[in-house]
């Protein structure tokens, strides 16, 4: 079985990494390079960068910092936000991203995920997918950050998605996203066993047993945002509990 992946997820607006709450209230922290690049050092083992508004405003902004965050790094990276079109995916792969994540575009025009999966190859196709439950206890996919709905069940879009060619699932519920009190276990556990890619569970880590208790229900990696930019806790000292806790990680390095 592959590794259990730690991956530091970076939201970005304009030039600043932020941070919100059920996607929401944005606040501004830092620099975003300045993050991955500590995070790269850290020994992450790979990084999501995420234009959080980029499908408002129809572009995204990151192939900049992608080339000059593969200067100062050897990490894969994955970027998403606006993503358009085959032409916007080559842009940022051309600036040294590994794979590109795509939610708005897709849903509005499912081909693109089989554009991309087909002249790329699929492992360079993430479905980002922004989880709210509804209130039939099903869960409802959105575009925007979490502002649109689209009539959409999850489960059945992602097994579309990989149908198409998606490689892999970013799942981020609305939910928890920045809740601290966990992830959503039964969203993750239903996404999981629909699809035979990795999923990359995303939205409420607050305590290091939240990261177990995603493992134990099918995610193949978690992205943490909130747990790591406020230095609540450092990527050694989670791998370090993973493998006190039987978790399969790979070896710790220093950069």
């Amino acid at each position: 079985m592959a590794n259990f992946r730690i991956i530091p997820r970076l939201d970005i607006k304009g030039e600043k990494l932020i941070k919100g709450v059920n996607l929401e209230g944005l606040r501004p922290i830092g620099s975003p390079k300045e993050y991955a690049i500590e995070y790269y050092n850290g020994g992450a083992d790979e990084i999501i960068y995420m234009d959080c508004v980029a499908s408002l405003y129809g572009r995204n902004h990151l192939s900049d910092l992608v080339k000059s965050t593969v200067r100062d790094s050897f990490i894969p990276i994955t970027v998403g936000g606006g993503i358009r079109s085959l032409e916007d995916a080559s842009m940022l792969l051309r600036s040294g991203a590994d794979k590109v994540a795509v939610n708005t575009a897709a849903v509005k025009d499912p081909s693109l995920i089989s554009n991309i999966a087909n002249y790329y190859g699929r492992q360079c196709m993430v479905l980002s997918v922004e989880a709210k439950k509804n209130k039939d206890g099903n869960w409802e996919a959105y575009t925007e950050n979490g502002r649109e709905k689209t009539g959409l069940d999850v489960v059945s879009w992602v097994t579309k998605s990989v149908d198409l060619g998606a490689g892999e699932i970013l799942l981020t519920s609305i939910d928890n996203e920045g809740t601290r009190r966990g992830l959503d276990l039964d969203l993750i556990k239903k996404v999981s066993n629909a699809v035979n890619v990795p999923v990359i569970a995303s939205g409420g880590m607050g305590g290091m047993e939240h990261l177990l208790q995603a493992s134990g229900n099918g995610a193949s990696a978690i992205a943490i945002a909130d747990f790591l930019h406020y230095k609540r806790g450092t990527i050694d000292e989670i791998r370090s509990f993973c493998k006190q806790s039987k978790v399969g990680v790979r070896d710790s390095y220093k950069a």
